[in-house]
C-alpha cells in the first residue's frame, strides 16, 4: 500500500469516528432532502446562485435548518435573529471560525485580523480601532470624492473620444480601479495610479480575485472544502503548501507582486518624528508603537494587514503569502457592492431619477462635505439598502463547546415538537445565511427581496441588518 493510500484510508477511518452519534443530536431538525452521501446538498448550496438554497429553506422551514454537509455530517444554517445575535455577538468567541477555513485563508492570506480568534482577534482590533473612528472616516471623504471624480472623468472622456459620442464602459473593471487608488490614499497614503494606469498589473491580479478562488467551485473542490473542515489546520496547511490548488493561482500570483518596505519603515521614521500621517496604515503603527510589548502585534501581523508581500530577504521565509485584510475586505467588496448599487439604479430609474434630485438639490457640483451627506436622507436610504443585499451572503462558525441557542421564533422538528431554544453539541458547524437574514420579511418588510430605499426596516446607523465579522 502506498503512502497516499494509507493516508486516505486513514482519513476516511478518522471522518467516519467523528460521525459517530453524540450525546445531543441536531438529527430531529428539519432540512431538505439530501441525494448523495458524498456531497450533501453542498452541490446545491455552492453551485446554485448565490443564496438560492437559503432563501428557499428559510421560507420553507423557518431560522433553523439543518442541511448536510460533505460525508454526511449535519450542519445548522441559521437566520434567526436571536440565534445570530448569541453566536456573534453574546458568545462570538465561544463560536470560533472553522479550523479548516481559517487555514485556508491564513495560507493564502497571513495571520489577519479576518483569522484571528479570541485575545488575539481582541488585541488586533484594539489596535485597529483608531482607524477607524468616526473622525478618521470622515477625514478621508477628499480621498473618495476625488476617486469618483476621476473615475467619472475618465467615462466623459471615453464617450467624448468616440464619433457618436456613445461606448460600452465595464462598470465592474472600472471601479475595481478605483477602489484600489481609494483604499490605497486612505489606507497606506500610497497611490497606486489604478486609473491613469489601465494595465496596472496589481489592479490586474486584484479584479474578480474573490470570484476566482471562491466562486463556483468544482465537485472536487467542494469535497475538498469539506474535508478541510474536518482535519487539523496543521495539514491543511501542509497540503496547500505542498500541494496547492489550482484555482488558487491567482492569489499565488497575487502574492509575488511587492510593493517596497520602505514604506512600512518610512510610517514608523514619521512617527518617531512627530510627523505621522492620517492614513490608517500610519494610526495602525502608531497605535501598535503605544502598545506594551505583550499587548501589541507582532511584525508579521501588522504586515498581514496589508496586501503587500515584501521581498526582503531576511524576512521573505517569514511573509511569503502573506496578505492584507485591509485591501482585500476593502477593495473588491467595495466596488462589488457599488456594481451592485448602479445595477440596481438601472433597473429602477425612478429611484435614479430621485436620487439625482436630492444630490442637485444641495446646490453643488463639488466639494461635498460630511454634513452634506449627513443632509441627503434618500442618498442614505439607497447606500444602507445596497448594504442590505451583502456580497457576503454567509460565514462560518463552530460550537466550541455544547451550546444552547436561543430562538426569536419557535422551532418546529421532524417529530411535531416546538422549541423554543435548541441544543447543539460541542463540534456543530453553523452556517449564518446573510442573504437570507437581510431578506427577513417580519424585519426588512415585504418587500425585503427587493431594493427599495423607503421600506421601514431601518432603525439607527445600520438598523438591523447584519455584516460578517
Amino acid at each position: 500500500m502506498t503512502s497516499v493510500s494509507a493516508f486516505a484510508c486513514l482519513l476516511v477511518l478518522y471522518l467516519v469516528y467523528r460521525r459517530f452519534p453524540k450525546r445531543i443530536s441536531i438529527s430531529q431538525v428539519r432540512g431538505p432532502p439530501c441525494s448523495s452521501w458524498l456531497f450533501g446538498n453542498w452541490i446545491e448550496f455552492l453551485q446554485a446562485p448565490a443564496g438560492e438554497l437559503d432563501f428557499r429553506c428559510s421560507e420553507q422551514f423557518g431560522g433553523i435548518v439543518r442541511i448536510k454537509a460533505p460525508l454526511g455530517e449535519d450542519r445548522l444554517m441559521i437566520t434567526d435573529p436571536k440565534a445570530i445575535q448569541y453566536v456573534y455577538h453574546t458568545a462570538s468567541y465561544r463560536f470560533p471560525k472553522l479550523t479548516g477555513r481559517s487555514a485556508i485563508i491564513h495560507s493564502l492570506f497571513g495571520p489577519g485580523l479576518t483569522v484571528m480568534e479570541g485575545h488575539d482577534h481582541k488585541r488586533a482590533r484594539k489596535i485597529m480601532l483608531p482607524g477607524f473612528g468616526g473622525p478618521e472616516s470622515r477625514s478621508f471623504l477628499p480621498v473618495f470624492i476625488g476617486a469618483a471624480g476621476k473615475l467619472a472623468q475618465k467615462w466623459q472622456d471615453l464617450i467624448a473620444s468616440d464619433a457618436q459620442q456613445m461606448t460600452v464602459v465595464s462598470i465592474p473593471w472600472w471601479i475595481s480601479r478605483a477602489t484600489l487608488d481609494a483604499i490605497g490614499e486612505a489606507a497606506f497614503d500610497y497611490h497606486f495610479g489604478a486609473l491613469d494606469n489601465t494595465g496596472n498589473a496589481l489592479a490586474d491580479m486584484y479584479t474578480n480575485l474573490f470570484f476566482d478562488v471562491f466562486g463556483l467551485p468544482t465537485k472536487s473542490s467542494i469535497l475538498s472544502l469539506g474535508i478541510a473542515d474536518e482535519i487539523p489546520p496543521s495539514v491543511v496547511n501542509f497540503l496547500f503548501r505542498y500541494f496547492p490548488p489550482r484555482r488558487m493561482a491567482h492569489i499565488f500570483e497575487t502574492n509575488k507582486l511587492s510593493v517596497a518596505r520602505k514604506l512600512v519603515e518610512d510610517k514608523t521614521a514619521a512617527l518617531l518624528e512627530g510627523r505621522s500621517r492620517r492614513d490608517i496604515f500610519s494610526l495602525l503603527v502608531k497605535a501598535n508603537h503605544s502598545e506594551k510589548k505583550e499587548t501589541g502585534l507582532e511584525e508579521k501581523e501588522v504586515l498581514a494587514q496589508m496586501k503587500f508581500v515584501f521581498h526582503d530577504p531576511t524576512i521573505q521565509s517569514l511573509l511569503k503569502r502573506r496578505s492584507s485584510t485591509i485591501i482585500l475586505a476593502g477593495h473588491e467588496t467595495t466596488a462589488n457592492s457599488l456594481t451592485f448599487a448602479l445595477f440596481e439604479l438601472y433597473k429602477q430609474p425612478e429611484i435614479q431619477k430621485r436620487l439625482r434630485a436630492e444630490i442637485r438639490g444641495m446646490g453643488k457640483t463639488s466639494d461635498y462635505t460630511a454634513s452634506d451627506f449627513d443632509n441627503m436622507p434618500y442618498l442614505t436610504a439607497v447606500v444602507k439598502e445596497t448594504l442590505v443585499h451583502s456580497i457576503f451572503y454567509n460565514t462560518f462558525r463552530v460550537a466550541g463547546g455544547d451550546e444552547v441557542l436561543p430562538l426569536l421564533n419557535p422551532l418546529t422538528l421532524d417529530t411535531g415538537e416546538v422549541l423554543t431554544e435548541l441544543p447543539i453539541p460541542k463540534g456543530t458547524k453553523i452556517i449564518t445565511s446573510i442573504a437570507a437574514y437581510n431578506r427577513h420579511k417580519a424585519i426588512f418588510g415585504e418587500d425585503a427581496d427587493v431594493l427599495n430605499p423607503d421600506q421601514q426596516g431601518f432603525f439607527g446607523v445600520y438598523g438591523n441588518m447584519y455584516e460578517p465579522r
